[in-house]
């Protein structure tokens, strides 16, 4: 058979569903291949934004996502949603074409080292220099993918290849099985256990990449020990249980924070180095339990005393069989931090000012949202009011990027997201500075008939950085825009555009959009002027003030 038929059937035979891109002449064979195969090609308007779904493609099943592009400045779209599903633990294969490696009659036109440009960005980058090798390389791209720690592996297939006659099959995916902790970690974090007085739980983004949630859910119930989530550990526990001890938005001085200085032990539940830390370790302070896939990597502010390497879920499993709720464990402190963080979090949520400010928008999305309703958040100060004030209520419902945390991979996330799960609802919550990013996929989005809400959160600025800028005194410079008009902008795709005029019309509009179906904008003014007053002074100071 043809090389590129070979490729495709290797790609089926890893279960691929959907292949994001934008082809080049370089991909033709590859995509006439794809024509008369199982596998469906979502054709996007950028090559950023496909690589941006199939990363979360990969985040919300475990199964690498696939996006496809050609050489040269295709490739170098690609760049930073590669980086984002690297950095991000979320299983992709990314292909791209090639000029003949035989002969190249053009020279070096569009010719660059595509394969050293992955290499730093990739676990597994590898050029296709005979047909034959096809069914080696899929295999090894999509194992690599897979594998704890997940990301990004990257293909190479010039036009020559792809051409070839080739006499070879698909490699069948092995069974395998994730290794459990060995028993002597898991009775020495027992004994850490049944000797601390204030344990707690902080639970990261390893723990949303499996299916760690009943057993977690079922450690807490048993025991009583509170939680903390990171950004991209929310809704691993349903963030409505009484002893979810906030978000650890911010670095430090929130409420979860007063939680964690006193916790003499902290059972950190799917850790990754690529958050930024929701606590710094200090030496002769509380003790840390790494409980993860992999070992930990230590730095400066993270140096765990004991691991469990392993299944997250066996590992918890472990404790919750060995463990029985101790007497002396107090956590009378800990529940009145989280009485005073829900008093916080209500405050602002029924403010009737307009534009709307970030609190009461953030509980109007919630009242919207089924427990099983996905909200994909681009990158912004929302963000951050989002990940504090949201209760997540099921894994992956809240898809955030604490990461790369890039600008632009709001709208295509939730489009994959949509794809993944189409009887659930999604809805893009989008900066204006964001969603210009990447605007041009609700093109996309109106041809696959997604039913999408969009929000625009617009305050015609880069409000993520003016926060940042005011914060450090610095003059208010050089971060103002001006937006189009996004009612007509929605229109012009055949989208349909709203511009909200008050603030109680929000949650009926919305509400009124998911019952249509079909894709939706709808320009939201949002108010961020407080945003140092409430976040770098106000709650600090609250926080600090509660007595133990």
């Amino acid at each position: 058979m043809k090389a590129a038929d070979l490729m495709v059937k290797a790609l089926e035979n890893e279960g691929v569903q959907y292949v994001f891109g934008i082809p080049g002449e370089e991909n033709l064979d590859l995509l006439e291949s794809l024509s008369n195969s199982s596998i469906e090609l979502v054709l996007t308007r950028h090559e950023q934004a496909a690589g941006f779904m199939a990363a979360t493609y990969g985040r919300l099943t475990g199964k690498p996502g696939v996006c496809l592009s050609t050489l040269g400045p295709g490739a170098t779209n690609l760049v930073t949603s590669v980086a984002y599903a690297q950095l991000g633990a979320m299983p992709m294969v990314v292909i791209t074409g090639q000029k003949p490696i035989k002969d190249r009659p053009q020279g070096q036109f569009q010719i660059i080292d595509v394969i050293d440009m992955m290499t730093p960005i990739t676990k597994y980058t590898q050029p296709i220099i005979s047909a034959k090798t096809i069914p080696s390389h899929v295999r090894e791209a999509f194992r690599r993918a897979e594998d704890e720690r997940p990301g990004a592996a990257h293909l190479e297939l010039s036009d020559d290849i792809a051409a070839e006659e080739v006499d070879a099959t698909p490699i069948t995916p092995s069974y395998s099985r994730r290794p459990i902790t060995e028993h002597k970690s898991v009775d020495y974090v027992l004994k850490l256990l049944k000797e601390a007085k204030h344990p707690l739980i902080v639970i990261g983004a390893a723990a949303n990449r499996k299916i760690t949630a009943k057993m977690l859910r079922a450690f807490v119930d048993k025991t009583g020990i509170p939680f903390i989530t990171t950004q991209m550990g929310k809704g691993v526990i349903n963030e409505d249980h009484p002893r979810w001890l906030g978000n650890a938005a911010v670095s430090d001085g929130d409420y979860p924070h007063r939680a964690i200085e006193q916790a003499d032990l902290i059972l950190n539940v799917g850790h990754d180095v690529v958050e930024k830390p929701p606590f710094m370790m200090k030496p002769d302070q509380r003790k840390v339990v790494h409980i993860n896939f992999q070992g930990a990597q230590v730095d400066s502010v993270y140096f765990p005393h004991a691991s469990m390497i392993g299944d997250i879920g066996n590992s918890i499993w472990q404790l919750k069989e060995g463990i029985e709720p101790q007497s002396h464990w107090d956590f009378e402190f800990m529940l009145k931090v989280r009485e005073h963080m829900r008093d916080h979090t209500d405050e602002g949520a029924h403010d009737e000012a307009f534009p709307m400010l970030p609190q009461r928008l953030v509980e109007e999305v919630r009242e919207v949202m089924p427990d099983d309703g996905i909200i994909a958040l681009d990158n912004g100060i929302y963000k951050i009011w989002f990940a504090r004030n949201y209760p997540a209520r099921q894994p992956n419902t809240v898809l955030l990027d604490n990461a790369l945390a890039s600008m632009g991979a709001g709208l295509p996330s939730a489009m994959a997201a949509k794809l993944v799960h189409p009887n659930r609802k999604v809805v893009s919550i989008c900066g204006d500075g964001g969603f210009m990013m990447n605007s041009q996929e609700i093109e996309t989005a109106v041809r696959m008939n997604l039913d999408l809400v969009v929000l625009i959160l617009n305050d015609s600025a880069y409000g993520m950085i003016k926060w940042k800028q005011e914060h450090m005194g610095l003059h208010d410079f050089g971060l103002d825009f001006k937006n189009p008009d996004f009612i007509k902008y929605a229109e012009a795709y055949g989208a349909n555009g709203y511009r909200l005029e008050a603030t109680e019309k929000l949650q009926p509009l919305m509400r009124d959009c998911m019952e249509k179906g079909g894709v939706h904008i709808i320009d939201v003014p949002v108010d961020y002027s407080r945003n140092v007053e409430l976040l770098n002074e106000e709650i600090p100071k609250r926080a600090k003030a509660i007595q133990a």
